[in-house]
């Protein structure tokens, strides 16, 4: 309950067009997919990655962080970083096991994104809950992925190039998947409690000073 009236403490400080903007967002959030980007050094692309996960309803971005620090460029990304929950493997020579070990744990198939497959994207079965795999500048997915992936994607393409800039890659998959996942009877939704668990942390990311602010209504309140 002391919970409940916190966070009705702190709506107070929202508009109520801002609370409705959240509510509204929420009901097109889903974990049934979400994004690995392995050893990502350029922030642009890490960052232009955060915006799409976030304009197409993606609500987890995981980073695998072995050889290069994942950097979010705030010019680049427009906030979007705020509304996403990351989960970060780094420093650690396991991190991408201990990855993938997460990722199944939770019941997502991982599929690796790569030119050099013949599986392609308009083939891809959107039911299943996938983790997709986007590997570092011009190398692309590890040994160990292209090891101990479920499967792997392509994007088809017919001209010179065999491939594509990883953020336009992901925001080409991710807006595929998505809409055609939004045509299924799949329940892709996030659950009632995890809406109102990201709601009250989207509440406490909106208010300036909202430590200072909770300490005073908890004194206030003891």
């Amino acid at each position: 309950m002391a919970n409940k009236d916190l966070r009705e403490y702190l709506e107070g400080y929202l508009t109520d067009r801002r609370k409705a903007l959240f509510k509204t967002v929420l009901a097109e959030r889903t974990r049934h997919f979400t994004v690995v980007l392995e050893d990502i050094y350029q922030a642009h692309n890490s960052s232009a990655v955060v915006r799409t996960c976030d304009i197409f309803g993606v609500q987890d971005l995981y980073t695998v962080e072995n050889n290069y620090i994942n950097k979010v460029s705030r010019h680049v990304a427009k906030g979007s970083q705020k509304w996403l929950d990351f989960h970060r493997f780094k420093e650690d020579g396991d991190n991408i096991e201990n990855c993938f070990k997460d990722l199944r744990s939770k019941g997502y198939q991982i599929v690796g994104t790569t030119p050099h497959t013949d599986k392609v994207l308009s083939d891809f079965d959107v039911t299943k809950k996938t983790a997709f795999v986007f590997g570092v500048e011009k190398e692309g997915i590890s040994d160990y992925v292209k090891e101990n992936a479920d499967g792997f994607l392509k994007i088809p393409m017919v001209g010179f190039t065999e491939s594509l800039n990883i953020s336009v890659a992901a925001a080409i998959i991710l807006q595929d998947v998505t809409t055609k996942l939004k045509k299924t009877d799949i329940d892709w939704q996030l659950s009632e409690e995890e809406k109102e668990t990201i709601y009250a942390d989207w509440v406490e990311k909106t208010i300036k000073n909202v430590d200072k602010i909770k300490e005073h209504y908890l004194n206030k309140n003891n």
